[in-house]
């Protein structure tokens, strides 16, 4: 067994190595029967790749269909698996194993069949069909060297990615025309961020062919957080649309019960999984005037940020703030945290020499404060925050959203307190307006657009970014009758989740 100084991207808090996650037999099955590599074809020729074999869950069943095709199309079928299948890991322990699975079917192997290299960094030859289920590593798990040479190398490798993405990249890059590529991953990359550059790659220059959500099913030989999706895409050029389903179990999977979807332009696919983004009855948010930002981040919340700041700053530089410790359960607690505003009305900083005590207390903390990157670049100004606060935020009516939340309830602020940076805020219009506004996004109805445009992460939290609340939809609150809306705003008050849901379905 490999110690946990052996894991080239660390050890896994349930243990093995960090991108270890094992594909469930009826998903082999059916991604081999998905790119048509089954027994019933002439497999003699057919060249197939397999990027991170493990031990060999994928391949040795590309071995098993390889003999019983060679028994009735009457070829050597260890000639044919010489010739024609790669395989690769970086563990050589996994690849010995891997070996020996094919070696008990029978087959006679080369040196180039199973391959401990790492398949980012080797010479990879042309292939028809490359399958699998690439390794999930994170941005912060991954060396600083091999950090380096994906940025060098891999143009889609973009923001915090996940290493996955280059090898979506490079085995894309590796088909012959006509080929097709299978992979089960991670659906992140098909919605969030660092998914944007390989999302343009796979639009502009391949045929998206069927995407299957797996988020609800154990798709994997061990219970995994991985939000799962398999890809089928072929190197012919672009469609128009492709076939879209979701399934809550691996049985569902040959049921073919797929949707044609739109194939999506370029980078953002929210189209592509959202009906009702590309539906003209409804406005985003900001179309009916409201305003969509995030509190504010400071470079230095433990100097910034604190129940102590009344003690040790003048009052007119202190404002009450708010952060997602205190929107928890559905319950507004707030835990009596200050955050200390360095800024004029005007946007200009404060003279310190009109706040003594300010000024001491920013002084015992100079040190911290100066070594900030923010501070390097501008000395003079040692004492900012990296955002800028505006003093007339907090007076005004604001939607509060923690940026992961389990809240069924969202809350509104009436003017009290100043948003820290671990919260989304809405503003525009009345309190009424905000709060209908807030019962809308309530609902199963904006629940499930976001859900279909970012990603759930660990315990199935969905996140209020802003760059997801600008793609939600909703009917224009102005339009809806008086007596209604005193209707949802009492459901609203009352948290009456099911009541709610019912009086919007008349809108949608």
């Amino acid at each position: 067994m490999s110690s946990s100084k052996d894991f080239l991207y660390g050890e896994r808090q349930s243990g093995g190595q960090h991108g270890d996650v094992f594909t469930s037999p009826a998903v082999v099955n059916f991604i081999l029967d998905s790119v048509n590599y089954s027994a019933d074809r002439n497999l003699a020729h057919v060249r197939i790749l397999e990027p991170s074999c493990g031990d060999g869950e994928f391949v040795v069943e590309i071995a098993r269909r390889l003999l019983l095709s060679a028994i009735t199309f009457g070829f050597d079928a260890s000639e044919a698996f010489q010739q024609n299948v790669r395989a690769y890991d970086i563990d050589s322990n996994k690849t010995a194993r891997c070996r020996q699975r094919i070696g008990e079917l029978g087959i006679n192997q080369c040196d180039e069949n199973i391959q401990t290299a790492d398949f980012l960094k080797a010479e990879v030859e042309d292939t028809d069909i490359v399958v699998g289920n690439p390794p999930y590593i994170r941005y912060e798990n991954i060396p600083a060297e091999m950090l380096d040479y994906c940025k060098r190398t891999f143009p889609t490798f973009h923001y915090r990615c996940d290493l996955y993405v280059p090898f979506f990249e490079k085995s894309l890059n590796a088909l012959s025309p006509g080929g097709l590529h299978c992979f089960i991953c991670s659906n992140r990359w098909l919605k969030n961020k660092y998914g944007k550059k390989l999302r343009r790659m796979v639009a502009r220059y391949y045929q998206l062919r069927t995407i299957i959500n797996l988020e609800q099913a154990n798709a994997f030989q061990e219970e995994v957080l991985a939000y799962p999706a398999i890809t089928i895409i072929s190197s012919d050029f672009p469609a128009f649309t492709f076939q879209y389903a979701e399934y809550a179990s691996v049985e569902e999977l040959n049921s073919h019960k797929t949707e044609e979807k739109r194939m999506p332009r370029e980078d953002d696919w929210t189209e592509a999984f959202s009906k009702v983004s590309a539906d003209s009855r409804f406005l985003t948010i900001e179309q009916q005037g409201f305003k969509i930002g995030i509190g504010v981040a400071t470079g230095a919340d433990s100097v910034f940020i604190s129940p102590d700041l009344p003690a040790k700053v003048e009052a007119d530089l202190i404002m009450p703030g708010i952060n997602a410790r205190d929107l928890r359960g559905d319950k507004f607690q707030w835990q009596g945290e200050y955050l200390l505003n360095p800024y004029n009305a005007d946007g200009t900083l404060v003279n310190l020499e009109k706040y003594p005590r300010a000024s001491a207390y920013l002084e015992e903390h100079r040190e911290r404060l100066t070594s900030r990157h923010i501070a390097k670049k501008s000395p003079s100004r040692w004492y900012k925050t990296i955002d800028r606060i505006s003093p007339a935020l907090l007076s005004k009516p604001k939607i509060l959203l923690p940026d992961m939340s389990g809240n069924t309830y969202v809350f509104v602020d009436d003017g009290n307190y100043y948003p820290l940076h671990n919260i989304y805020y809405i503003i525009g219009s009345s309190s009424v307006q905000l709060r209908l506004l807030a019962a809308f996004l309530m609902s199963d109805f904006v629940r499930n657009q976001l859900s279909s445009v970012t990603n759930k992460m660990n315990g199935g939290y969905l996140r209020w970014q802003s760059q997801h609340l600008r793609k939600l939809k909703i009917p224009k609150l102005s339009s809806i009758p008086a007596d209604d809306v005193q209707q949802l705003l009492s459901y609203y008050e009352n948290n009456e989740i099911s009541s709610l849901n019912n009086s919007i379905k008349r809108y949608i």
